[in-house]
């Protein structure tokens, strides 16, 4: 981030905080005749005190602290202000006011997923009316790409259709297993929720962001009817769409320049030494004369790439300077190898994302509830969440491809300079292959589900719950990736001394004229003309609960409560791809122009340090080559995938719930307990394997299968006591499991050809164990206030990593057959990952939160209130680094420090409020998957968030937001010493205006 972009920053939090300061004043002149809680009681004879009725966002703060101080456990709530009225836009938003908690934004800058305590999202169970759901994404590579986890991602549900959600940080014996950071309950309205028969409600939305400039609608409606005291019917619906534009510079990976180098071969000079670029005219090495490539080397199919004294590859002269070339050779790193201590980024390049979404959602609750011992309600929730994203790069794509794709071998380096962790600065380059590559995706994630909950209690000391449901979420992905090269360009530079973040990139030519641009089949010296890649991927999870719980009153004070859960997941991927990936020859009479345009606004968007670029079309593009008429295909070509997992739950459980206020001179509350969970485990998946003779293809996928089982006793205690009636002190333990995500688990294994990786699945990894402790101490000084500190310890017994090493393709286990029609031979190596339980480690750290209104300040200050959180986690986490080395970091995900703060004001008519979000920097991958790199972090944030509203009469109120005040970015860096840009995107400001009514 830039020096002035802080400075930006920091002025629009003063603005934002200030602006709240001055409206005070303002609104207690126009608003008079509204007497502030203080003037009421002062208005009323001596000794009385006015029943205050507050509403709005102050009344939803109240109702939420009356739940968390009545629970045993440690659970956070947030209520909705009035029905169809949630504090935020975003779900995930919401949540970041709850202590502990760290939101993850995906596309556009919206809330995506949460992390607990340090925990991350796929360790949070959510569940919906009670049952546990996952929705699922797809997203840019960098954002994880097609979902497999899970995970919930909260960008697929409008806030509209829930009145309430908790984050539940410790467990009962009485909730499902699953989690180890959180569970959180979504819940929707019911009919019987509300205080009058008859409830309409409705809020339109214009939305405005100030990258993409249009305005976006965004729809809401509410109706509920009670029909006498028994039965009552809500429904609800809400819609919306959005159209972004995120610019970003990525680098895709960050790698030492040896990775992509070329071995001088056996007899000649420097033998095995790796030289990574193409070596300068009459160049020395270790007082040998040395060229390389070396002349006359030719690919394995024994065609020559024209090498010679003179140049790189034909048409390709050697133009690189000794000095610049001594200067990388020289710089050894933590690998000892030359050229090891000069870090590149391997695919430098801008990118421009546009997308436009449809969010579409409803329920349905028809409640019975014929005496005040029985309730019977029926849930019904759909979501349908619609994504046609268009991402456009522009790739300096030699960084990232060895010699068997005529990559940074035939590159000449005339300048270049790094600081002394090894981060470019500068450097000018010839025989650079550039490549403008288009990513279509169409995705469409769809939410389904019912479930039937009764409760009848048949006395007194016995009540009998429980809920039948069923849920599926699918997820329906079409990406189209297309790639137009140009070649062994000139005169290309990248340069980081402007801007850290992003750095100013020149071409040598004009990357918006399509003519020096091919697409078509790859040449037999290696030279690539462009890429072709198409999958359509279909993921569904299909979930079964059947739940009976009883209570049983044995004595006062004194529950019994035990009940049994029987739980089926099914989960399916299924996915096919193009036939052939290879570009053909484009028809006669098309050219390059007729399925291109240029892609804008790189340069205005990015600090003007990038270019605008020549881009492929997606729609002229499959009409100017007939894509509609290619053949795709599966297990026959060993391409996509073919796997699931079926997954059985059994448990019971067995808890004592107790209040001892009324029988010992101290109240104790609580909760104390077993669970007991069985799992069934059935797993398939696909294998690549070599083709029968006379098949189309080369290779197939045999379709393997794995089953197992086991068993969880999860002990859990929730104690609270209440020393005084404002202070309370919490303790829990308990035992808690999270199981692998689903794509870990299916048998597989598959290697990308192109980036030359591999990776392999593992249906026997175990569950993430841990044993956890908390305590806190909560003070309730003063209505609607609170003062609170905890304490938590996890000791994370496993944890799944992907394990990387680097093993030549022949040792991998996949068949040599896969290399038919490549430059690649089996001796080259290629990156394999494949998950593995590791040894884990603990978790421990403390939060603070702090809830007052200002009810004791005179006159309007008193309309004024604060919220506040700080929470610091620390992990010590064993990971493997490979070839029996590990190495001890934070949690994947973990930020050591989180904090929110609110400041609001609010009367009888108008409510004005500003969040401030803080998260510390994190960890993305460890190990990284990078050379040489030790992580991945995703930098700190800090993001501004205000609205305000305006209760124009008792029905209709205005509302103002304003998300992302002061323009933060989402930033990725590589190594956590070198720091070196990976990614930085800019999403923008965006801006709301609403009306809403209610009947």
């Amino acid at each position: 981030m830039s020096s002035q972009h802080r400075y930006k920053r920091h002025l629009y939090v003063s603005i934002s905080l200030i602006s709240m300061v001055a409206a005070a004043p303002i609104r207690a002149q126009t608003n008079a005749q509204a007497p502030s809680p203080a003037a009421a009681d002062q208005d009323l004879p001596e000794g009385q005190v006015a029943d205050i009725v507050v509403t709005g966002f102050r009344a939803a703060l109240n109702n939420a602290l009356n739940q968390k101080r009545n629970e045993t456990a440690a659970i956070d709530s947030i209520v909705a202000e009035d029905i169809g009225k949630f504090p935020d836009s975003n779900l995930a938003e919401s949540m970041q006011r709850i202590p502990g908690v760290a939101l993850s934004r995906g596309d556009g800058g919206e809330g995506r997923n949460i992390s607990v305590r340090g925990l991350g999202a796929q360790f949070t169970r959510v569940r919906i009316n009670g049952m546990e759901g996952v929705s699922q994404v797809s997203g840019s590579d960098i954002r994880g790409g097609v979902a497999t986890g899970r995970s919930f991602d909260f960008v697929t549900f409008p806030t509209e259709i829930f009145s309430a959600l908790s984050v539940r940080k410790t467990m009962s014996a009485d909730v499902e297993e699953g989690s180890l950071g959180a569970t959180v309950d979504l819940r929707a309205p019911r009919p019987f929720d509300q205080k009058k028969d008859f409830v309409l409600s409705g809020t339109a939305r214009g939305i405005y962001n100030d990258i993409k400039k249009d305005v976006d609608p965004r729809l809401s409606a509410i109706v509920s009817k009670k029909f006498g005291d028994t039965f009552g019917i809500l429904g609800s619906v809400a819609y919306s769409k959005r159209r972004i534009d995120e610019y970003a510079y990525s680098a895709v990976d960050v790698v030492p320049t040896y990775v992509y180098g070329q071995a001088a071969p056996n007899g000649a000079p420097n033998a095995g030494v790796i030289f990574p670029f193409c070596t300068p005219v009459g160049y020395s090495y270790n007082g040998a004369a040395t060229t390389s490539p070396v002349p006359g080397y030719a690919q394995p199919n024994a065609v020559a790439i024209g090498a010679d004294a003179n140049n790189c590859s034909a048409g390709n002269p050697r133009t690189g300077t000794a000095a610049a070339y001594d200067y990388i050779m020289s710089r050894t790193g933590v690998s000892g190898r030359p050229g090891g201590g000069v870090f590149l980024p391997r695919l430098p390049r801008p990118v421009k994302s546009s997308q436009d979404q449809q969010r579409l959602a409803g329920t349905l609750t028809l409640q019975w509830k014929p005496s005040d011992n029985t309730d019977i309600s029926l849930d019904g929730l759909y979501s349908r969440f619609k994504v046609d994203r268009l991402d456009a790069y522009f790739d300096a794509r030699s960084f990232g491809r060895a010699i068997s794709n005529n990559g940074q071998p035939l590159t000449s380096v005339r300048e270049i300079e790094v600081d002394d962790n090894g981060s470019l600065i500068h450097g000018l380059f010839d025989g650079v292959d550039l490549r403008s590559e288009m990513q279509q995706e169409r995705f469409t994630s769809e939410y389904r589900q019912a479930n039937l909950n009764f409760d009848h209690r048949f006395s007194d000391k016995v009540r009998l719950f429980g809920l039948v449901g069923i849920n599926e979420s699918r997820l329906d992905v079409d990406r189209l990736q297309v790639a137009v090269d140009s070649n062994d360009t000139r005169d290309w530079s990248i340069d980081f001394r402007d801007n850290p973040d992003i750095p100013k990139i020149g071409y040598g030519i004009d990357t918006t004229n399509p003519a020096l641009f091919r697409y078509g089949p790859p040449l037999t010296n290696g030279d690539q003309q462009g890429q072709l890649s198409n999958f359509i991927r279909r993921n569904v999870i299909l979930s079964k609960t059947f739940e009976l719980n009883g209570e049983w009153e044995a004595a006062h004070g004194f529950t019994v409560v035990a009940g049994g859960q029987y739980r089926t997941n099914r989960y399916t991927a299924r996915e096919r791809q193009l036939g052939t990936t290879t570009p053909l020859t484009l028809p006669a009479g098309v050219s390059i122009a007729d399925f291109t345009y240029t892609t804008n606004g790189i340069g205005k968007n990015l600090d003007g340090q990038l270019q605008d670029f020549v881009s492929v079309d997606p729609i002229k593009f499959r009409n100017a080559v007939g894509l509609d008429d290619y053949a795709y295909c599966s297990i026959e070509c060993a391409r996509g995938t073919y796997g699931g997992v079926d997954e059985k739950y059994k448990s019971g459980y067995l808890m004592v719930r107790f209040d001892t206020k009324d029988v010992l001179p101290f109240g104790l509350r609580g909760d104390a307990g077993v669970r007991y969970v069985h799992t069934d485990l059935d797993t398939y998946g696909p294998i690549t394997t070599a083709a029968p003779a006379g098949s189309t293809y080369s290779s197939r996928f045999v379709i393997s299968e794995v089953s197992r089982s086991y068993e969880d006793w999860l002990p859990a205690v929730n104690l609270a006591l209440d020393i005084t009636p404002e202070l309370i002190a919490r303790f829990s333990a308990a035992r808690v499991m999270s199981r692998p995500s689903y794509g870990q688990l299916i048998p597989a294994g598959s290697a990308n050809l192109v980036i030359q990786t591999a990776s392999f699945s593992n249906p026997f990894l175990d569950p993430i164990r841990a044993n956890t402790i908390d305590a806190a101490l909560e003070w309730y000084f003063a209505p609607g206030s609170l003062v609170s500190l905890g304490y938590f310890y996890k000791n994370i017994e496993t944890y799944i990593q992907a394990l990387p090493q680097l093993v030549p393709f022949q040792d991998i286990g996949l068949p040599l057959s896969l290399l038919t029609g490549t430059q690649l031979r089996p001796t080259d190596l290629f990156s394999v990952q494949r998950n593995v339980n590791t040894p884990g480690g603990p978790l421990r750290g403390f939060e603070v939160n702090v809830q007052l209104p200002f009810r004791f300040l005179p006159g309007a200050l008193s309309n004024f209130g604060a919220l506040g959180n700080f929470t610091r986690v620390r992990s010590n986490i064993t990971y493997l680094l490979g070839n029996g080395r590990t190495r001890v970091a934070p949690l994947v995900g973990l930020s050591g420090e989180t904090a929110s703060g609110t400041l609001y004001y609010e009367d009888s008519k108008f409510s004005i409020r500003s969040t401030v979000n803080y998260r510390s920097p994190f960890l993305t991958a460890v190990p990284s998957g990078s050379v040489d790199a030790d992580a991945s972090v995703n930098a700190s944030s800090i993001f501004v968030d205000a609205s305000a509203s305006y209760n124009l009469t008792e029905n209709i109120k205005l509302i103002a937001e304003v998300s992302n005040i002061t323009n933060e970015t989402n930033r990725l860096t590589a190594d956590t010493v070198r720091q070196d840009p990976l990614y930085t995107a800019y999403f923008g400001r965006t801006y709301a205006l609403a009306i809403n009514f209610q009947l």
